[in-house]
Parts: C-alpha cells; structure tokens; sequence
C-alpha cells in the first residue's frame, strides 16, 4: 500500500486527538503497543469507514501497532481469518455468519458499520413509483448478499419476478447498466453514484433501505460489520477496546469531515476517486454500533436472511457466542 505523503490539516487534527484518546488507553489498560494487529477490509462501502485510521496510523497518529490490507475478494478475507494471518476485519454480515457457523465459532462480530447501500436503478423504460410496480419484471442483481436482500424483501412484499444475478459482481453489473444493457438493476452505493456519472438517463427509483424498513423491523438491514478472531479477542482485549476506539473515531470522520475522508478513502486503495466516494458517502448509511445494540440489530437481519436463504449466512444463526461485547 503506498504511503500517504499528505492528509488535509483537519484530518491530522482529528487523529490527533484519536491518538491522545487511544495513548491514555494505553495507558490505564498497559496496552501492548507492540504486538502486530492486522486488519483486513474490503474495497467500497464495507472498508469506508476504516479508511480515516489507515490514514492515520501511516502518519504516526496511532498507538497500536496495526498492518492494514485493503482486499477486493471476501473470499480471501475469510481466508486469512480461518488461517490466522488476519486479527480484525471488515466483511458483510453474511460473510461474517457464515464464517462464525464455518469455524465453529472461532470469529466473533465486534460492530456494525454499514446499514443498507442498496438502491434500484432504472434506465426509465419501466416506470417505476413503488415496489409493486417490479412485479414480473426482470430485475438484475449482484450475486450473494445484494440478490438474497433483495428477493427476501419482495418476497415480503408477496411479488413474483425474476431476479438475474448474471453480473454476478456489482462492478459487472454497473458497467452493464451504465452501458445501457440493463434497464433495472440493484446496486450499491458507490456504484449507484458511478453508474449515474457515466450514463446521464439512469435514475434512482427506489432506496431499498427505505422499502425494507416498511415491512421488517425498521433498522434491521445491516450489511456490513468489524470481526475478530474469537482467540485474538480473548488473549488481547485491551487493544481489541483500543482498536474500537480508533475505528469508531474513523468512521465519524466521514461525516465530521466527507472531503477529508474522501481523499482518506482514495489514497488508501479503498475506493479508486475522492469525488466519487464523496458524492455517495451520504448514500452509504456507513455507522458505528457496539454491544447489544449490535446484537439486537444483527440477529434480526440473520433471522430473515435465515428464512429466506440460509444458505447466505452459513445454514444457522449464530448463537450469543457469536457477538463479543467488551465489558
């Protein structure tokens, strides 16, 4: 990862005080200011909010001793938590549940980061006002967490369409609807945003945040969030509440500062234009939940995704286990 030569003064400012806040941590729970914690997130909407420490911790503005890996493959996150090369990272909450029912528990979720990114896109030759209005459409949807979402809500909605998932990643599927193949499509933020910039007649018909909250519990489509390995959390709490810190101040950079976090985002690999990631940040319902708020939130998300394709989270719900709240 390249080395960021320069960050805005505002973002120094408030890493600065990030680092004074994680240094008298440190102090008062002897934080091991040398043991390496190595952190994976995803490019996007799911590694947004880390990208303010990144940037930090390269320009000396962290106690913690962290490696940081921006992937664009969950598979290969989930890879290196089961083989412990990773300690901390960023997946979509269905990654995370599978992975937990996987090792038998040995990764556990430490926060929320993302609620719904996903929004309906049309090209305008279907007219489109409400949910009902997709019925026997075909209506195209990124494979995985985006097209599970998106069927369990219509499903809810007793609608009957097809759901194509033949663009199976969402870069695919914004390349086709920017060209002008796709005429109704799912996608998340920032793809809305890029798909919209390159072809001027595609429009945002539904917020499918706003849909789900209609007919589920409001506030319960949670799609992204911060894991540990289950031994890592154990043998080194200290820097597991240390590193929460440093994240939680991250993610409010993005909205204390968007431009700033912007380029935070751009520089650290995250995602490829400041621009881009600063038009879709408001879009991206990026937050920060601990405890049992957290928990509360994301077995309620699990128990539909369970009903409606268990499969996408691992077969189970996690038990209580699977949540580590720091006491």
């Amino acid at each position: 990862m390249k080395t960021i030569r320069k960050l805005s003064s505002l973002l120094l400012a408030c890493f600065l005080l990030a680092a004074c806040c994680a240094t008298a941590f440190a102090a008062d729970a002897a934080l091991d200011t040398e043991l390496p914690v190595r952190v994976i997130t995803l490019n996007g909407t799911t590694g947004f909010g880390m990208a303010g420490l990144i940037a930090a911790h390269e320009a000396g503005e962290t106690a913690l001793n962290y490696s940081f890996t921006v992937d664009t493959d969950a598979s290969n996150v989930t890879a290196a938590l089961v083989n412990g090369d990773c300690d901390i990272a960023a997946l979509p909450t269905n990654a995370a549940s599978a992975l937990y029912n996987k090792t038998g528990g040995k990764v556990q979720v430490l926060a929320l980061n993302t609620r719904g990114v996903l929004y309906l896109v049309t090209d305008g030759s279907v007219d489109v006002g409400s949910i009902a209005d997709l019925a026997g459409q075909t209506v195209y949807a990124p494979a995985q967490n985006p097209s599970f979402i998106f069927a369990a809500l219509c499903a809810k909605n007793g609608l009957e369409l097809d759901i194509d998932t033949t663009y199976a990643q969402p870069a695919e599927l914004n390349t086709a609807v920017a060209a002008g193949e796709v005429s109704l499509a799912v996608l998340p933020e920032p793809m809305v945003t890029v798909a919209r910039s390159q072809n001027p007649d595609l429009k945002v018909a539904l917020d499918l945040t706003e849909e789900w909250d209609k007919v589920f519990e409001p506030g319960s489509l949670v799609q992204g969030c911060v894991v540990v390995r289950t031994e890592f959390a154990a043998d080194h709490p200290a820097e597991v509440a240390a590193f929460l810190k440093d994240y939680e101040a991250s993610v409010a950079l993005l909205s204390d500062d968007t431009a700033a976090a912007a380029k935070a985002i751009e520089e650290t690999g995250i995602f490829a234009k400041a621009a881009v990631a600063e038009k879709a940040i408001p879009n991206c319902n990026v937050f920060f939940v601990t405890g049992e708020e957290m928990q509360t939130e994301l077995s309620a998300f699990l128990e539909i995704m369970f009903e409606q394709a268990p499969q996408s989270i691992g077969g189970a719900v996690p038990a209580d286990d699977f949540y580590c709240v720091l006491k």
